[in-house]
């Protein structure tokens, strides 16, 4: 069945409008892919063209130091949902088509508590629309009830075949601009005594970079592209993206495709205003992972190198949370947040119970938005295949299995993690530190040692970590 864009827009308009309060907030939760925090004129990169974002943040609360748990698609989805390491949810790496829709698919987060299902049953409608990329792709799961999804992780951004709701639609035009049309279709289809929570995960910037409307990529026809470092490429560079360097067309691409995404934000919140929701609204902007296009001579998130990486654009990513009338405008937190915070998180401040799980490794910041300054913890803990992390707020510690370095920087002499000082003997005393406290923490969550870390999953592993690496002496 094929849909035109055009047909999809005509339905959205006529819509009627929505009065009244839900007795609880509903919420958007926008989710970009690939999209360092770097890569937003909130966050500093004044050269792509973000204002709707960038309002956001402005009228509400924006953290500066919020993180993935894993710098790939996949599995920190998973978290997001789950609250749980990816040694616990049991997807390390991103999945295979045959692993994520299909008849030999599964649901990756069968047997796992999802945020989505407890808001389901505590009387939330949900809906999706955009890139689920966690088994099943093509078919509503975990408390959601309204489904329109591309099946897979990637795919071309011109004419998309999207499942909506089950039944397949090859809709013309830009993919971006069409999972904004399919949110505000669902949108439309609210009753003001019943709260939604719409998850709308864009595609973009993620690769291919086939396709982007002249209306997004105009701005940075004359643009100097200066928040895109030309480092000399990395030796650990993946080569599935080596191409990409030093060349304009990608860069003007990668900011092309978020300024589309940004432009939809504006239309999504658009419509919450004239359904009268706006005020009734909270609107949550993050993303999976982040991207380094250029930084540390890499193209490519954490995957972006052999070995993977934990470098901080890999990691680091916008998180904005507005609420008009609820989270005061303009403020900023320093505090360190991770991916597996946002389950108590969200829960905690639409006052919903989550039953106990020590599985759960996150914590509430809901009192930061609330206006408060609770105490808070000063480390973070990262884990993706053969690599795990530990981020205190000047060192980050790295362990790799298989033979592959393991690292130490120093991030307040070295921001830019250019040098490791895993071997300096100045550093020997942290170094031991903090690799007793990485082999507990995941010693206390139930995790195998790290050469292990395989028995952890049973989907079929990408290239890239599907064989183990040299087998050479760790630093």
């Amino acid at each position: 069945m094929s849909l035109s864009r055009r047909q999809v827009l005509t339905a959205l308009g006529t819509a009627p409008l929505l009065r009244g309060a839900a007795k609880r907030p509903n919420v958007v939760m926008f989710m970009t892919d690939d999209h360092g925090a770097w890569a937003t004129g909130a966050y500093g990169c004044r050269e792509i063209q973000t204002p709707n974002i960038d309002a956001l943040a402005k009228g509400g609360m924006k953290f500066l130091n919020a993180f993935a748990c894993t710098p790939v698609c996949s599995p920190s989805r998973m978290t997001y949902m789950t609250g749980t390491m990816p040694s616990t949810h049991g997807v390390q790496d991103w999945l295979e088509p045959e692993d994520s829709f299909g008849p030999t698919s599964r649901r990756w987060l069968a047997g796992h508590t999802t945020y989505s299902e407890l808001l389901a049953s505590s009387g939330y409608r949900l809906g999706m629309t955009g890139k689920w990329h966690m088994g099943d792709d093509d078919k509503a799961q975990s408390g959601f009830t309204y489904w329109a999804s591309v099946p897979g992780g990637g795919g071309t951004y011109r004419n998309p075949e999207y499942v909506v709701n089950g039944v397949k639609r090859k809709i013309p035009g830009f993919k971006t601009d069409i999972t904004g049309d399919l949110a505000i279709d669902f949108l439309n289809q609210q009753k003001a005594d019943q709260p939604f929570y719409l998850l709308v995960p864009f595609y973009a910037p993620h690769t291919p970079y086939d396709y982007q409307p002249e209306e997004y990529r105009k701005p940075y026809a004359e643009s100097k592209l200066s928040c895109f470092p030309d480092s000399p490429v990395s030796p650990w560079q993946n080569a599935g993206l080596k191409s990409m360097h030093g060349k304009r067309e990608p860069k003007v691409a990668y900011s092309a495709l978020i300024t589309a995404l940004d432009a939809n934000v504006g239309r999504v919140v658009k419509r919450l205003e004239e359904l009268g929701l706006r005020e009734d609204t909270l609107i949550v902007f993050t993303a999976d992972q982040g991207w380094n296009a250029g930084h540390h001579g890499v193209w490519g998130k954490g995957n972006g190198t052999v070995p993977f990486n934990l470098y901080e654009e890999s990691l680091r990513v916008p998180m904005i949370w507005n609420h008009p009338g609820k989270i005061r405008a303009g403020q900023t937190a320093g505090a360190m947040i991770s991916s597996y915070d946002y389950f108590p998180t969200i829960l905690d401040y639409l006052g919903v119970t989550a039953p106990k799980d020590p599985k759960r490794v996150g914590r509430s910041y809901a009192d930061f938005l609330r206006g408060k300054n609770p105490p808070w913890r000063d480390r973070l803990y990262f884990e993706y295949a053969h690599v795990r992390g530990l981020r205190t707020k000047n060192l980050k510690y790295l362990e790799r299995a298989e033979g592959y370095p393991s690292e130490l920087f120093d991030l307040e002499a070295d921001p830019g993690e250019a040098k490791s000082v895993f071997d300096d003997p100045a550093y020997k005393n942290q170094r031991d530190a903090l690799h007793q406290e990485l082999t507990k923490y995941f010693e206390d969550n139930g995790a195998p040692p790290l050469e292990e870390w395989r028995k952890t999953t049973q989907q079929k592993l990408p290239a890239e970590s599907s064989k183990p690496g040299p087998l050479r002496t760790s630093k």
